[in-house]
């Protein structure tokens, strides 16, 4: 365990990767403020943690700005400053044809994965250029689909492509505040959210295949690597997938 005591947000973190993350650095030494929409699973993830002070619920709905601000604003009250944000939280709409996505399906997903996702970097920013020492570093989630679509996934996927434009704007814009903003890109980590992987998708082609998993906890371990590097050095983007994945080839 090291004893730097820094403090990490993750946001979305009582499930899946931000679970698995906010472990990760609870184990290492952080403090963490985990947020997320419902404060039990986050209460589950802390008592599983056996943090104590260490770690710190604050239920959060990152597609309000409000809520986003008041985020920021407790952790600093608990902790003094904010070393590291996982932008983590993220939703998915249902794998329909795009002619068939509603709305309200669109813009769920984009005021959470694009929207929630500039609300939590502007904090960070206001919050790591004012404090001393001054700098931190932005880790955001992105996706396979930052780069290759499956299909019926217009919405995740357009999100996860505007992700990538947020974390190269932004670590443009942070050098000058000594913030490194990066990404990390995932593929099929066994999750609530993949776990549809292990009984059969949709392929390019149409076919339903059967695809790979990896443990969520190496994610995990991904994320408390870009964590503890110096700020002088920036991991801009992160692949980590199940080896044997559709990704690379064609399918």
């Amino acid at each position: 365990m090291t004893s730097n005591n820094k403090t990490a947000i993750v946001t979305g973190a009582g499930t899946g990767v931000g679970k698995a993350a906010a472990l990760a650095l609870l184990k290492d030494g952080y403090n963490v403020v985990l947020a997320g929409r419902r404060q039990e699973p986050l209460e589950e993830v802390i008592a599983a943690s056996g943090a104590g002070a260490r770690a710190l619920a604050v239920p959060t709905d990152v597609a309000q700005p409000e809520s986003v601000k008041a985020l920021f604003e407790a952790t600093v009250k608990a902790y003094g400053r904010v070393d590291v944000l996982f932008n983590n939280a993220g939703v998915n709409a249902p794998g329909i044809p795009l002619e068939d996505l509603t709305i309200e399906q669109w813009r769920n997903v984009v005021d959470v994965n694009l929207s929630g996702m500039f609300y939590c970097i502007q904090q960070a920013f206001r919050v790591m250029k004012a404090q001393t020492p001054r700098g931190g570093r932005i880790i955001n989630n992105g996706s396979i689909s930052a780069h290759a679509p499956r299909p019926n996934s217009i919405a995740y996927t357009a999100t996860k492509h505007g992700v990538m434009g947020l974390t190269k704007t932004a670590s443009l814009d942070g050098r000058k505040y000594d913030i490194a903003v990066g990404q990390i890109d995932i593929g099929n980590a066994a999750t609530e959210m993949a776990a549809r992987m292990a009984k059969g998708v949709m392929q390019a082609n149409g076919e339903v295949a059967i695809e790979p998993l990896m443990d969520v906890n190496i994610v995990g371990q991904s994320v408390l690597y870009m964590a503890n590097l110096p700020l002088e050095a920036n991991v801009m983007f992160h692949t980590v997938m199940a080896t044997k994945m559709p990704f690379a080839g064609r399918g």
